[in-house]
């Protein structure tokens, strides 16, 4: 650390020092908006069916469809599970129907403008 002699030095210091926490803080802001997302259970289902994917090779858009349809197939169970209500029948078709949409649909990824890159490197 340097040894600061005046008042004007003092200040500069501050200044530098609390626009380097400004900028700490705003990427801890980010990385916890980026935690939050991932957490949602809509990610976390889209991201394992990702590594399931890459895991096991499937690169196809047909295998992947058809772990999709099965994740809705499976919410569909364990939410309305065997039942003779045409009601719940209905409603857990419609939920399948909503899961597999969902679970297919690629993830939306955050693409770093090339200032952003820059800032990183």
């Amino acid at each position: 650390m340097e040894t600061i002699y005046t008042i004007d030095s003092l200040n500069q210091k501050i200044k530098l020092l609390e626009a380097q926490q400004d900028r700490e803080w705003c990427e801890i802001k980010d990385e916890v908006d980026e935690i939050k997302e991932n957490l949602k259970p809509l990610n976390l289902i889209r991201n394992t069916v990702q590594e399931v994917n890459e895991a096991v090779g499937f690169k196809s858009d047909l295998a992947q469809s058809a772990i999709s349809i099965g994740i809705g197939y499976l919410a569909k169970k364990l939410v309305v599970g065997k039942t003779d209500s045409t009601f719940k029948n209905i409603f857990g078709s419609i939920l399948q129907l909503a899961v597999t949409t969902l679970v297919s649909k690629p993830s939306e990824d955050h693409h770093e403008t090339p200032a952003e890159e820059s800032f990183e490197k």
